[in-house]
């Protein structure tokens, strides 16, 4: 397994708009192909940041398969308005 972790900045006062797409969207996820949950995290000292964690069962999975998908460009017509900047994305694995 592998986590997908996007750190994603929102304009100050868009924090609410941005919740309710990902809201949205978070089903785009659950249904995409060696996906296995997707959660959003909310920072505290900065509430504007927000890190995206999604794991899947392997890289492609993700780089391949749902980002070549309709669902993600749902995704991101739901959410894309909201980015301050693009976000910036890494996969991780547990050691």
């Amino acid at each position: 397994m592998v986590r997908e972790i996007a750190r994603i900045e929102v304009p100050a006062g868009q924090e609410a708009g941005f919740e309710a797409g990902f809201k949205e969207a978070r089903p785009l996820f659950e249904r995409a192909a060696g996906c296995l949950g997707a959660s959003l995290h909310r920072g505290i000292e900065n509430p504007q940041r927000y890190l995206l964690v999604v794991e899947w069962e392997t890289v492609e999975h993700h780089t391949v398969q749902f980002r070549e998908s309709a669902d993600f460009g749902r995704w991101r017509e739901l959410v894309g308005g909201y980015f301050a900047a693009t976000p910036q994305v890494e996969h991780v694995t547990e050691v």
